[in-house]
């Protein structure tokens, strides 16, 4: 689809092109032959004039002088002249069109890429959401059927059947709020307030939210980040904070530590959030931020529910704050996971470096 709506672009690129140097080249043609048809009207009249009145302002002309023949424009030499400017002028039109074809293929093709890639984005997330949701709505639907089917079904196990038909619900739940508010981040239309705001305070918060998950592990949490004021959305960065503390607390060993620090350099705050958990392999990490993604290890060697939507939107709310995020992971040792945000958004650098991204 992408290639035929590439030719086609090109093909429009070079209509316009062409039309535009045909255009120049028809009024180079006109002036040019006109200046040397009116050269020759000029020459033949001076040479009639004065060889009829021969005034003093213009000097006689003497055809057997052969400096005087010389000043008669030949015409067969003038409309020679007029093909060989129609030639030059048909081959630069030949050297337009060639160059063009392939510059128009390649803006062409820069383009369509973003939309391209937008198309290929829309249809994975259509393709692993159908897939997350098949999981739980097999699950209820099986439950159901073989309950249904069971004759001497009593109180006690339909009340069982109903209390896993919730819990199959509440995953839905999950997934659904998940991918609204990675819809809702990716497009700005969150409706968050940004203002100065201390970096100590929304990491307490984070930390907070996750210290049941970390004493149900025997986890402590180690924070040393320093309380630097930062510009951005408080609900957005402890969400972002939580994420992190979340994923560290579930992919860490009992009895283990995380620990959160800081540092402040060239008008950006780091902050480090590293655990003791089971680490990510090198292939992993460059697909740690796509939706749905979870690293094989982590399938197999820990039991974690979820849907790989919470790094996605992580990513989305360091976004939203003009931030990066950078990882470093060794398996069996643990993962630090470093978030970079400026102390101060800047308006200007974001519309440019979208501007500038969507070239690359």
């Amino acid at each position: 689809m992408f290639h035929s709506a590439r030719i086609k672009l090109t093909a429009w690129y070079l209509l316009i092109i062409m039309l535009i140097s045909i255009s120049f080249s028809v009024a180079i043609y006109r002036v040019l032959t006109s200046e040397l048809d009116r050269v020759e009207r000029v020459q033949r009249l001076r040479i009639e004039h004065g060889l009829s009145e021969q005034p003093r302002m213009i000097p006689p002309f003497d055809m057997r002088d052969e400096s005087s023949r010389l000043l008669i424009l030949d015409p067969n030499l003038v409309e020679e002249t007029k093909n060989r400017l129609l030639v030059m002028l048909g081959l630069i039109n030949l050297a337009i069109l060639a160059t063009s074809s392939g510059a128009g293929y390649f803006l062409a093709g820069r383009t369509l890429k973003p939309i391209s890639k937008m198309v290929d984005e829309q249809n994975r997330f259509i393709t692993d959401a159908s897939h997350e949701l098949r999981i739980p709505l097999t699950s209820l639907k099986s439950e159901i059927e073989v309950n249904l089917r069971d004759k001497k079904l009593t109180l006690t196990g339909a009340k069982n059947l109903l209390g896993s038909n919730l819990e199959e619900v509440n995953n839905l739940q999950v997934l659904s709020d998940g991918l609204i508010k990675l819809t809702q981040y990716k497009k700005g239309e969150n409706g968050f307030i940004f203002s100065n705001i201390s970096l100590v305070s929304i990491i307490d918060e984070a930390v907070k939210k996750v210290t049941k998950l970390a004493k149900n592990k025997s986890i402590t949490i180690i924070n040393k980040v320093n309380d630097y004021t930062i510009e951005g959305s408080k609900p957005l960065l402890t969400e972002l904070f939580s994420i992190f503390l979340d994923n560290a607390i579930k992919y860490s060993p009992k009895q283990s530590k995380v620990n959160l620090s800081s540092e402040k350099k060239d008008g950006n705050i780091f902050i480090h959030i590293a655990d003791q958990g089971i680490g990510i392999s090198g292939e992993d990490i460059p697909h740690l931020f796509d939706r749905f993604y979870r690293a094989d290890k982590s399938r197999t060697k820990s039991d974690v529910q979820g849907y790989g939507l919470g790094l996605s939107i992580a990513r989305q709310i360091i976004e939203s704050h003009h931030g990066s995020i950078k990882v470093r992971s060794k398996l069996n040792q643990g993962t630090t996971f470093t978030v970079q945000l400026p102390t101060k958004r800047s308006h200007k650098s974001s519309w440019f470096s979208k501007l500038f991204l969507s070239f690359y």
